[in-house]
């Protein structure tokens, strides 16, 4: 069979010729599945007829026969309705006699219209029995109607509360796994926090250690190295400089010395008239009149006796 393209399927010229205005009769055909999707091409059959065949089940797709108002499935093997059996919400009248019901679908409160039901010879649970009660005439028919769909609604306000309670319940569960899991989270920061201080603390010790170990270690080793420093090749023109004036200062010495001893000799033995004496004597003498002035200098240079 093609798949449907989006238009509307053509009904079989079987359907199609038992339709008798808006109802279709298709009773006592020995049927053990629902021709969806030739009804759904016929929504002119708004009066559908389905009773007396062997029918065990109803598929999803029936739920999308919105157009029928009245329907009839008495007297098959139905078990059960499908799930979504309250989206025929135009349905008015529904015979369900004579089947293998135990329950309704909770979607069945939907059936706002519904005016007529017969639940008749349905194994039913006792509670659901009790409210549907019989249906031997039309006002205990209709009767039977109100009260079922007063009963599903009821059913379903009690299941959309307990949904609510539980979708609070998880709602509530997961704030309080979330809250636990913040709580662990924020345990672990400051567990973490706690550790960088501890390693900043004790990173920090060592270098003030450290610190402290190099500032003893030069003053320990200074004589060493200051005993050692003047071999180096830092500064090698100090002792030549210090040499050559240790050098100097002897030779001006020596100088010195011999002019003292000069001078002495020349004034104290038989040499003042050789031209020696004669000429250190004059240069003694001019610089006792330069030294005028310097009164020490003057009287050192006098206490030398001439002979």
């Amino acid at each position: 069979m093609p798949k449907n393209s989006g238009k509307q399927l053509k009904p079989s010229p079987s359907l199609r010729e038992r339709l008798d205005g808006h109802e279709l009769d298709l009773s006592l055909n020995g049927l053990s599945e629902v021709p969806v999707r030739e009804l759904a091409a016929l929504p002119k059959a708004t009066v559908l007829d389905l009773s007396c065949n062997c029918l065990v089940t109803l598929p999803p797709e029936f739920c999308s026969l919105t157009h029928l108002i009245k329907l009839d499935l008495s007297k098959n093997q139905l078990q059960e309705l499908p799930s979504d059996f309250g989206r025929l919400i135009n349905l008015q009248h529904l015979d369900l006699y004579n089947n293998k019901l135990t329950n309704l679908p909770v979607s069945f409160a939907q059936l706002k219209n519904l005016k007529w039901l017969d639940l008749k010879g349905n194994p039913l649970d006792p509670l659901l029995e009790k409210v549907a009660g019989d249906c031997l005439d039309e006002k205990q028919c209709k009767q039977s109607a109100a009260n079922v769909l007063r009963h599903m609604k009821t059913i379903q306000s009690e299941q959309d509360r307990a949904k609510q309670r539980r979708l609070l319940f998880e709602r509530e569960l997961e704030k309080k796994r979330e809250a636990a899991l913040r709580a662990k989270e924020a345990i672990e920061r400051d567990l973490r926090k706690r550790e960088k201080m501890e390693e900043k603390e004790r990173r920090r010790k060592e270098y003030d250690a450290q610190k402290l170990q190099r500032f003893s270690q030069p003053k320990e080793e200074k004589p060493t190295n200051t005993s050692e420093k003047p071999v180096s090749s830092a500064n090698p023109s100090a002792p030549q400089k210090g040499h050559l004036f240790h050098v100097l200062l002897k030779v001006l010495l020596f100088l010195l010395l011999c002019s003292i001893v000069t001078v002495v000799m020349c004034r104290r033995t038989e040499f003042p008239h050789e031209q020696l004496c004669s000429t250190v004597n004059h240069l003694y003498e001019d610089t006792l009149h330069a030294l005028q002035g310097n009164e020490v200098l003057q009287r050192f240079l006098r206490g030398i006796p001439f002979p």
